[in-house]
Order: structure tokens, then C-alpha cells, then sequence
């Protein structure tokens, strides 16, 4: 049975893009439902609603310190799509542990660094900053701890002599186009065996 896909962007939506026409091809185990965002100006809205996918947008700011009463606004176009499983690509809020629970192990997550390194922001300015060969991409498993969730997939990429955060987060975006999809189509049938690329 074909899995109902909802993904949470905050802005242009490249990785969103990629799972989008990864999930056009003929055969593919999941489909897209529903494209969310907490920035009613993001960018990947308009990109989503061209693919033909619904979009909704629920503004955090008015919100303030109130997450709860933000994601309880956000649920509501959520639960209507009645998502199997619930992507994060690029959301840019934390989510508080009751929503975490709510979709435990049908959320996930890609993270630009090879986790448990570095998680949170500014992650490859501190891979450079460590002096680290490689960089990279995680998909994982969302759970309350903030991008601690089971590893679902990782690639790789060089650190350069001459990188900067900008020239590095280049060229992970490239692997994280090519491993976000890669993961949903195995956690979309059950598949939890991690990829490495």
C-alpha cells in the first residue's frame, strides 16, 4: 500500500523538491500529500503547489513562546492530510516532545552533518573549525532529543584546504538530494537498514 507523505519545510525547499520528483516515478512506495510550513512567505510553498501537492502555512510568529499553541494550529492541516509518515526537510522549529510523541517512528529528519557530530546549527562552520576530513548528511528518526533519533542513512563528502561553510554546505545539499530520497523509499516499506553513501 502506497504510504501518504507530509513534509515541513521554512524555506526554498530543495530537499523537498528532490523527495517531490523522486516520488513521481512510476512504482514509488509513498506519495505526497501535503507540503507544511511555519513561514507562510516560504518559498517551497509556491514549488509544492506547481508539483500539485496541497500546501499549508501556519505563521509561528504570532505564537510567540507558545509552541504548543503553534503546533497544535499546525496539526490541524496535518491530521486532515492523514500522513503515514511525517518528513522534516529544512523545518526550522523545534518541535516539543508531546508533538515528537504523537508521530513516533513515522517522523524523520535530515541533518546536515554525519550525526552524533554536531548537532543543532552552525554545523559546517564547526566541522571546519574541527579540523575534520569529512563532512556530510544524516537522515534520522526524530525523536524528543533534539537530532539524537535512530540513523537511517549518511553520506559523505570531503573537507577541502580551502572550504568555507558556504562552499562545504554546497556540496552536502548535492548528497543530501541524493540520500533523503534513497531513505524514504526503504522506511516507506518497512526498511530501517541504514544507507551509506
Amino acid at each position: 500500500m502506497t504510504k501518504r507523505v507530509a513534509i515541513l519545510i521554512s524555506g526554498g525547499g530543495s530537499n523537498m523538491l528532490a523527495l517531490l520528483r523522486d516520488m513521481e516515478a512510476a512504482g514509488h512506495p509513498a506519495r505526497p500529500v501535503l507540503v507544511a510550513s511555519n513561514d507562510p512567505a516560504a518559498g517551497g510553498l509556491a514549488k509544492a503547489a506547481g508539483q500539485g501537492v496541497p500546501v499549508a502555512a501556519v505563521d509561528h510568529r504570532p505564537y510567540g513562546r507558545d509552541r504548543a499553541a503553534f503546533e497544535a494550529a499546525l496539526l490541524d492541516p496535518i491530521l486532515a492530510a492523514k500522513p503515514d509518515i511525517l518528513l522534516l526537510a529544512g523545518f526550522m522549529r523545534v518541535l516539543t516532545p508531546a508533538f515528537v510523541t504523537r508521530f513516533a517512528g513515522r517522523m524523520l529528519n535530515i541533518h546536515p552533518s554525519l550525526l552524533p557530530k554536531y548537532p543543532g546549527l552552525h554545523t559546517h562552520q564547526r566541522a571546519i573549525a574541527a579540523g575534520d576530513a569529512e563532512a556530510g548528511c544524516t537522515v534520522h528518526e526524530v525523536t524528543p532529543v533534539l537530532d539524537d533519533g535512530p540513523i537511517l542513512g549518511q553520506a559523505r563528502v570531503p573537507v577541502l584546504p580551502d572550504d568555507t561553510p558556504d562552499t562545504l554546505a554546497a556540496r552536502v545539499l548535492v548528497q543530501e538530494h541524493r540520500l533523503y530520497p534513497a531513505v524514504l523509499r526503504r522506511f516507506a516499506v518497512g526498511d530501517r537498514t541504514p544507507i551509506f553513501l
